[in-house]
């Protein structure tokens, strides 16, 4: 299981990271069922990230991948093509969600939301890092 105070440090981890990187962004862990524990928008960021952060955290943690990694399954022609049309909450297969796994279990995911696809990604796995 994912602590309040782990969870807390990696989320302020994540919004050190960035502001090092010159983005305002919102930074969310949610735990293995995809619910949130903690998250923190930074000074200026967009408030759809508040959303994308969390919408990212989840899709990670229900496809135990990193959705940077889940980009090219959704694509049209391939097998998970629409497959957010199936489902109740939404998905986002773009960069900037990660999961946590602890000794080969699935734990939780963190999600970011305010960057390019690279630094969101890059900010994500800061955040995990200090996790």
């Amino acid at each position: 299981m994912i602590t309040l105070t782990a969870t807390q440090s990696a989320v302020e981890a994540g919004i050190r990271k960035g502001t090092e990187l010159g983005v305002a962004c919102t930074v969310g862990v949610v735990d293995a069922g995809a619910h949130l524990i903690a998250a923190a928008r930074a000074d200026g960021a967009p408030l759809a990230a508040v959303e994308t952060s969390q919408t990212k955290a989840r899709t990670s943690v229900l496809f135990a991948q990193a959705t940077k990694d889940l980009v090219p399954a959704v694509q049209p022609g391939t097998p998970l093509f629409g497959i957010d049309a199936g489902v109740r909450d939404p998905l986002a297969f773009v960069p900037g969600g990660v999961p946590v796994v602890r000794n080969g279990t699935l734990i939780g995911a963190i999600g970011v939301g305010g960057g390019t696809p690279d630094q969101v990604h890059e900010i994500a796995s800061a955040a995990l890092e200090a996790l």
